[in-house]
């Protein structure tokens, strides 16, 4: 799954805020932070599962995800997004983490 930090943290604790591009060509990805996420789409469409509950995506459009939810992240063709995590001072680990080609 292609993608690149922008603004990252030195280690598993972070008090800001961390920045990524990331891309999904038809593929699906699951996980679950500790810390809140919002996706900005910057092209394509981004399907995201998250609490039973289906967003559809695309350019310009922001998708949040709580901290703590699991999220599907699907994009039946491709899309690419920025990736926005909140603080994790803690250091709190992510899981859950699937990926599957659609």
């Amino acid at each position: 799954m292609p993608g690149r930090g922008i603004v990252g943290a030195d280690g598993p604790a972070w008090t800001g805020v961390q920045l990524m591009e990331w891309e999904l060509t038809a593929a699906e990805w699951t996980d679950r932070h500790p810390h809140e996420e919002i996706n900005y789409v910057l092209a394509g469409e981004l399907h995201v599962t998250c609490d039973e509950r289906t967003v559809v995506a695309g350019p310009g459009d922001t998708v949040r995800v709580d901290a703590g939810s699991r999220a599907t992240y699907a994009a039946p063709v491709h899309a690419r997004m920025l990736a926005v995590y909140g603080p994790n001072p803690d250091g709190a680990e992510s899981g859950d983490f699937a990926y599957r080609r659609l």
